[in-house]
C-alpha cells in the first residue's frame, strides 16, 4: 500500500483506560467501539506518556515527552507547550490538510494556538459535539481532513441524570481494586457514562458511512490515560497508562481486525500518523512509526518497533515527580519524593472507591519499584533489590538513567516543585474567582465549579 492523502478523524475521551468490551472488560456496553475494534487495529498494549490529561495529550498530538514540549502539568494550572512545538493539527495544515476540532481538549488555555482552520470547544459532552461535527461531515468538507472530537463523558463525576448506571452484578472489578459493593456501584456509574459515550461515535461513524468517507478516512479512537479509580489514573502502574487504541484503516484497503501486541507509546501516535499520511516527520519529534507493522507496504518489521517505553509523572494537584520504564515483561518505577503510596487527585479521593480503601494507601511510597508483569500484572509485589531481579533491576535502571540524560529530564528539588504546585493552583483559582482551600481543586479537576469549592 502506497501513502496517500486520506482523511483522519480522531476520536478521543477522558480517563477510560481500557475499559471496554473489547478490551475484556466484563460488564461494559460498547458495542460501536466493539465494531470499530472488530473491523481495525486493536492496541493492546498502547501507553501514556504520563498519567494525567494534559501531558498525555501533549505528547499524543506533539510526539514528544512531557518534559521536553511543556505540558508537565494541567493546562488549567498555566502549563503550556513551548513556542517552537509544532502539534499534529498544525503539521497537517502546512501539509495541505483542512482541520478542524469539535469538544474537549486540554492542552492550552488557547486553542487557536493547536493549529486547527477552525475549531468549537463551546461544549465537550458528545450530545454537543457530534451533531455538529455530523454536520460538518454532511458539509461536504474540503479534503484531505483532520477531524478531532474530544468527549468529556468518561470524566468525573458520573452525573445520574446523564448516565444510566450498569449492573453491578454484572461487572468485573479490576484486580488492583477491592471487590466491594462501593467499589461496584462507582464503576456501574462509569461504566454508564461509557455506553452514552458509545452511542455517541456510533452516530459519528454512521455519518461517516453514508457520506462516503469512510473508503479514504483513517479513524483513530483513544483517550489520554486510566480510569480515574484509585491505583489507576496519576500513577504509572499500568491501569494508569494503559490506554485503549483502535486504529480502523479507510475502508478501500480494509482487510478485517487485528490485535497489535507491541509496546506503544504515546509519543508515536504522531509519526505513525504522519507516515501513514505519506509525510515526513519533523526531527524533534520523539516517537517512533509503527506504519510498516501497521499496514502492508510489501515488507513487515523484523523487530518489534519498540521493547520498552517510557512514562513520567510531574504535576498533578499536587508536586509529584515519578519516572518509570517497561517492557512487556517488567516495570522499573522510580519515586523521587517521599509520598503516599497513592497520592490520590481529590476526585479520586472523595469518590465511593476512594473511601472503600481504608488507610494502606497512606503508607510512605518506596522509592524504587519493581514489578513482573508476567506473574503480577495488577503491580502489587515490589522485587526491588531482590537477588533473583537484580540482572532485570539494573537493566532497567540504566535504561531509565539513559532516557532521562539523553532527553534532557530535569526535575525540581522538593521545596522549588511543591512551590510551583501550589503557586500554579492558587493562580488557577484566583483566575477563577475561587478562594484557595483544599477542596477548591475539585473545579480544575471537573471542569465546572460546585458550590462547596467556592468558600474555605
Amino acid at each position: 500500500m502506497s501513502a496517500a492523502r486520506d482523511n483522519v478523524l480522531i476520536i478521543h475521551w477522558h480517563d477510560l483506560g481500557r475499559h471496554l468490551a473489547s478490551y475484556g472488560v466484563a460488564g461494559v456496553n460498547s458495542p460501536h467501539l466493539d465494531r470499530l475494534a472488530a473491523e481495525g487495529i486493536r492496541f493492546t498494549d498502547a501507553h501514556a506518556t504520563a498519567p494525567l490529561c494534559s501531558p498525555s495529550r501533549g505528547s499524543l498530538f506533539s510526539g514528544r515527552y512531557p518534559h521536553n514540549n511543556g505540558l508537565i502539568g494541567l493546562a488549567h494550572h498555566g502549563w503550556e507547550y513551548h513556542a517552537e512545538v509544532q502539534t499534529l493539527p498544525q503539521i497537517l495544515s502546512d501539509n495541505g490538510w483542512y482541520t478542524s476540532l469539535f469538544g474537549m481538549q486540554h492542552e492550552t488555555a488557547y486553542p487557536k494556538r493547536l493549529g486547527y482552520h477552525e475549531y468549537d470547544v463551546t461544549n465537550s459532552f458528545c450530545d454537543y459535539v457530534v451533531p455538529r461535527a455530523q454536520n460538518w461531515l454532511r458539509r461536504f468538507p474540503p479534503e484531505p481532513f483532520l477531524l478531532t472530537t474530544g468527549f468529556f463523558e468518561t470524566h468525573r463525576p458520573y452525573p445520574a441524570d446523564r448516565y444510566t448506571p450498569a449492573d453491578t452484578a454484572a461487572l468485573e472489578v479490576p484486580g488492583y481494586l477491592p471487590d466491594v459493593p462501593q467499589v461496584r456501584e462507582d464503576l456501574a456509574e462509569f461504566h454508564g457514562s461509557v455506553e452514552v459515550a458509545d452511542a455517541a461515535v456510533g452516530d459519528l461513524l454512521g455519518t461517516l458511512e453514508e457520506e462516503g468517507l469512510d473508503e479514504n478516512t483513517w479513524v483513530f479512537f483513544l483517550t489520554d490515560h486510566g480510569a480515574a479509580f484509585p491505583r489507576a489514573k496519576s500513577t504509572l502502574y499500568a491501569p494508569g497508562t494503559g490506554i485503549a487504541l483502535i486504529a480502523r484503516p479507510p475502508a478501500r484497503y480494509r482487510s478485517g481486525g487485528k490485535e497489535y501486541e507491541t509496546l506503544f507509546s504515546g509519543v508515536d501516535l504522531v509519526p505513525t500518523i504522519l507516515d501513514l499520511l505519506g509525510i515526513d516527520v519533523p526531527t524533534e519529534v520523539e516517537g517512533r512509526s509503527h506504519a510498516d507493522a501497521l499496514v502492508d507496504r510489501g515488507t513487515q518489521p523484523s523487530e518489534p518497533v519498540r521493547t520498552s517505553l517510557f512514562t513520567e509523572k510531574t504535576f498533578h494537584d499536587s508536586f509529584d515527580p515519578i519516572r518509570a520504564v517497561r517492557t512487556k515483561d517488567y516495570s522499573y518505577i522510580e519515586n523521587y519524593a517521599v509520598r503516599p503510596a497513592l497520592d490520590l487527585p481529590l476526585d479520586i479521593e472523595d469518590s465511593l472507591s476512594g473511601k472503600a480503601l481504608g488507610t494502606e494507601h497512606l503508607a510512605v511510597r518506596a522509592p524504587r519499584e519493581l514489578y513482573d508483569l508476567r506473574s503480577d500484572p495488577d503491580e502489587k509485589i515490589n522485587l526491588i533489590d531482590r537477588p533473583e531481579v537484580s540482572a532485570v533491576q539494573a537493566e532497567l535502571s540504566s535504561q531509565l538513567h539513559t532516557w532521562r540524560a539523553e532527553t534532557d529530564d530535569r526535575l525540581p528539588d522538593e521545596a522549588l516543585g511543591s512551590a510551583m504546585a501550589v503557586h500554579r493552583m492558587a493562580a488557577y483559582l484566583e483566575k477563577i474567582g475561587v478562594r484557595p482551600n483544599v477542596r477548591s481543586a475539585y473545579s480544575a479537576d471537573r471542569g465546572y465549579l460546585e458550590s462547596d469549592t467556592e468558600n474555605p
